[in-house]
C-alpha cells in the first residue's frame, strides 16, 4: 500500500541512486562558465552555429613570444556531450503578399523536427552556446532561445561568451564527431505575443509603439544596406538605433554581455524606453534576436515582440523606410 514511507524512498531514489541526476535550477537567462562547468551534467547544451564544419576543429591558440603566455585565438570544437543545431536549419522560406520571403521562424512542426534530429530530449534544462567570438554567433543563440521560447520551452539561457569563454577559462573541448540519437522534445504552441508580422509592424508605427532597429548605424541611417537581402537603405517610420557594438563587451575573443544597468545606461542613451511595448527589427530578424533577448529576457520587459520578416521582408514588400536618402 502506498504511504508516506513509498514517497521517501522514491525522493531517495530519484536523488542518490546511481547514475542519476537531479535537473538544475537555471539562475536566469545567462549563465556563465563556471555555473555550467558546475552544472554540465544536469542540463542539455545546445550548440547553435552556421558551419557545421567547425564542430571538429580544434581550437587555436597564440603564444607571446616574449611572455610565453597562451591566449586564444579561434574557438574550435565543441563542449564535451552538446547537442549541434544547425542554425541555416533553424530559419525557412515563405511566401507573404506572393513574394518570397527568407530567413523566417519555421513552424511548430518543424522546429519540432529539428529538436529531435538534433537529439534534444524534454525533461532537462536547456543551455545554449555557440562559438561566442562575434556578436552574431551570440545572436544565433539569442535567435534559438527566442524560437524555443516561441514555442512553449521556458528552462532556458545562454552561455555568456559562449565556447570562446569556456576554452578562455581553461575548459576542456572535444573534437570528436558525434551522432545524436533522436529526441522527443515536443513544440507547443506559438506564443503569438513574442512575434510581430508586417501588419503588426504596421500597426505599431500607426499607434506609436516603440520599435527598435538592431542594426549597425550606417544601415539605420540609410548608408548603406545589406544586398541582397534589403531593396532599399534606411529604417522604418518611428524606430531608433541599437547597434550592434553597444550590447556586447569583448573579453579576449569572446563576447560577453553587459550588465544589467550599463544596459540601462544604454537604452537611456539611445532614447528607447526599457519597460514600454516594443517591435525589434534587424535585416533578417537574427541581429534583433539580440536586441529582443536583452530588453525581454535580461531586462524583463514581456511586452516585446520580434519582427521575424525584418527589413528583408519590409522593403521586399515595397513598405515605406526612413533614411538620409529617402
Amino acid at each position: 500500500m502506498f504511504n508516506r514511507w513509498s514517497l521517501k524512498l522514491g525522493l531517495w531514489v530519484a536523488l542518490c541512486a546511481p547514475g542519476l541526476t537531479v535537473a538544475a535550477t537555471l539562475p536566469g537567462p545567462v549563465v556563465d562558465v563556471a555555473w555550467l562547468k558546475a552544472h554540465l551534467d544536469q542540463v542539455v547544451v545546445l550548440d547553435v552555429r552556421s558551419d557545421p564544419s567547425s564542430w571538429t576543429v580544434a581550437p587555436e591558440f597564440h603564444t607571446d613570444p616574449k611572455s610565453g603566455k597562451k591566449t586564444l585565438a579561434y574557438a574550435g570544437g565543441h563542449i564535451e556531450g552538446a547537442l549541434r543545431v544547425d542554425f541555416n536549419k533553424a530559419r525557412v522560406d515563405r511566401t507573404v503578399e506572393g513574394k518570397k520571403i527568407s530567413k523566417l521562424v519555421p513552424d511548430a512542426a518543424q522546429v519540432q523536427a529539428l529538436m529531435r534530429e538534433s537529439g534534444l530530449r524534454k525533461g532537462r534544462p536547456i543551455v545554449i552556446t555557440s562559438i561566442g567570438e562575434a556578436p552574431f554567433e551570440i545572436e544565433e543563440a539569442a535567435r534559438l532561445y527566442w524560437t524555443l521560447k516561441l514555442y512553449g520551452a521556458d528552462a532556458l539561457a545562454v552561455l555568456d561568451g559562449g565556447n570562446a569563454a569556456w576554452l578562455q577559462a581553461g575548459l576542456p573541448i572535444s573534437t570528436a564527431a558525434s551522432k545524436p540519437t533522436a529526441g522527443d522534445w515536443e513544440a507547443r504552441p506559438l506564443r503569438s505575443d513574442m512575434l510581430a508580422e508586417v501588419a503588426d509592424v504596421e500597426q505599431a508605427i500607426k499607434t506609436k509603439v516603440q520599435i527598435v532597429d538592431a542594426r549597425p548605424l550606417p544601415q539605420f541611417l540609410g548608408l548603406s544596406f545589406k544586398r541582397p537581402s534589403v531593396m532599399a537603405g534606411g529604417h522604418l517610420p518611428e524606430a531608433r538605433n541599437l547597434p550592434t557594438d553597444v550590447r556586447f563587451r569583448a573579453q579576449g575573443v569572446a563576447q560577453h554581455f553587459l550588465t544589467t544597468e550599463e544596459y540601462r545606461g544604454v537604452f537611456a542613451a539611445q532614447s528607447i524606453v526599457v519597460d514600454r511595448p516594443t517591435v525589434t527589427y534587424c535585416n533578417t530578424g537574427h541581429m534583433a534576436a539580440g536586441s529582443w533577448f536583452i530588453q525581454s529576457e535580461i531586462l524583463g520587459n514581456q511586452q516585446v515582440r520580434l519582427y521575424d520578416g525584418s527589413m528583408h521582408e519590409w522593403t521586399t514588400l515595397g513598405r515605406p523606410v526612413v533614411g538620409l536618402g529617402s
